[in-house]
């Protein structure tokens, strides 16, 4: 997400970093860029005006002007705007009240509102550990109501039945009764989305509201459709006491023109951006990070917690173990390092957090992606449980044989055994407490920005 407007914004405040004194020309010249940036990242006008005059009125100020790093504190400058634009910080869910409390999910079809109730279920589940119960009162698609069948089993949440022949309202009001029998926690209801707003649809939703008042009312958005959805976010706000967004479908959205707009226009929080197809890929949306991803330094505290709720610490502690034993480090272990990147989203959601990853040339960044990682492991797959202890063994026709096996060519199979090599050293070093110099090594060698 925010891929072009990173590049744009970032390239423009690091060519004012060095700067020692700025002046009201190259202030207009950088504040054009940013405007451009913006524009192009299909921000809604009236924000980006706003958002400009902000940056000026603080960038001529004496903040500026009377500091000996006027570079940088204009970068700052851009950044606090940035987060001020989005919401200053996480506006989480009100789980406060009695339960069950209840989630009404709103939205136009297509914009991934079913899916987004089944990963809102697991996340409810794992990170705040309420039993959830999910129910469909769309009435108008069958096959959605199969569909957040299927995706409660995966996420392991309670499903309420509901069939095309019944209420919407009488659907969601019998659910919100077993919900409380049951002592569940939180029931989420999945609503009817219609291909535009009609009056039809803001009537029935007004009635769903109505009958089972819910603690928190979210609408549903493709982040795709940039600074419309914003404007169809408003409409629905209008009709609805919306408590928050959900932005989806965000791991396709190089502009990012939505996260910027909505809430300067409807006045409502983003909670949640959906950030991929899987039900783990929602995360709580975090103003300050978002904008420390978009001048291009990083998110490594999301990184961080999302290593810390995914990764095996069993199987790590075990990995260091047998590494300080001295016992090395085989293909069995490379290929647990690829299971546990894919648990954390991926090796592209992963760089994406990391500072300075927008600096990287484009060629560079096309060749780290989730198909490499799912090619290597294919590869490690083909082995024999012995290649995998003793990779010496491998030599030409195991080379040959491996490459068949994994569908790639002998090349791929050659230039996997090279980085295992590579990470294998490299474990070797930590092993013998050669971390701190290891990564001092490795400095030159890294973006700007990762130590």
């Amino acid at each position: 997400m925010f891929d072009g407007l990173s590049e744009r914004l970032g390239k423009t405040v690091r060519n004012l970093r060095g700067v020692g004194r700025l002046s009201e020309d190259n202030i207009k010249d950088t504040l054009r860029e940013v405007r451009m940036a913006l524009l192009e990242a299909d921000v809604a006008l009236p924000v980006v005006k706003a958002f400009t005059e902000h940056v000026r009125e603080r960038a001529t100020g004496e903040e500026v002007t009377k500091s000996l790093t006027p570079g940088q504190v204009f970068v700052k400058i851009v950044n606090d705007e940035l987060v001020h634009l989005m919401g200053e910080a996480n506006d989480s869910l009100d789980l406060r009240a009695a339960p069950p409390v209840v989630i009404l999910m709103a939205g136009l079809q297509g914009s991934g509102k079913t899916t987004t109730v089944g990963k809102l279920a697991r996340w409810l589940n794992e990170t705040q550990k309420k039993n959830v119960m999910v129910v469909s009162a769309d009435v108008y698609r069958p096959a959605a109501i199969e569909q957040l069948k299927t995706l409660a089993a995966e996420v392991g949440a309670e499903f309420f039945p509901s069939s095309a022949d019944q209420d919407p309202v009488k659907i969601a009001s019998d659910a919100l009764h077993e919900a409380r029998v049951m002592h569940k926690d939180v029931l989420i209801v999945d609503t009817a989305g219609r291909l535009h707003i009609d009056d039809e649809m803001m009537v029935e939703i007004q009635r769903l509201h109505e009958a089972v008042m819910p603690v928190e009312t979210l609408f549903v958005v493709d982040s795709m459709t940039g600074q419309d959805a914003a404007n169809t976010a408003k409409a629905f706000n209008d009709a609805l006491p919306l408590s928050g967004v959900i932005l989806t479908k965000t791991d396709g959205d190089a502009r990012g023109g939505a996260a910027l707009s909505i809430r300067q226009i409807t006045g409502k929080p983003i909670k949640f951006l959906g950030v991929g197809e899987k039900s783990t890929a929602l995360e709580p949306f975090h103003p300050d990070r978002v904008a420390s991803r978009i001048l291009g330094m990083g998110d490594v505290v999301s990184l961080v917690e999302e290593a810390h709720r995914t990764i095996d610490h069993d199987k790590a502690q075990k990995l260091v173990t047998k590494i300080k034993k001295g016992k090395g480090f085989d293909l069995e272990d490379f290929r647990e390092q690829f299971q546990q990147l894919k648990k954390m989203g991926g090796l592209t959601s992963m760089l994406d957090k990391l500072p300075g990853m927008p600096n990287l040339p484009k060629g560079a960044m096309n060749q780290m992606d989730d198909g490499q990682l799912a090619r290597m492991e294919a590869i490690i797959n083909s082995m024999t449980p012995k290649e995998r202890r003793f990779p010496d063994i491998i030599k030409g026709s195991r080379k040959r044989r491996i490459a068949v096996g994994s569908g790639t060519q002998v090349q791929d199979v050659n230039r996997l055994l090279k980085q295992f090599t590579q990470m294998q050293k490299m474990m070797k070093k930590m092993g013998k407490g050669g971390m701190g110099k290891m990564m001092r090594n490795m400095k030159g060698q890294l973006p700007p920005g990762m130590m």
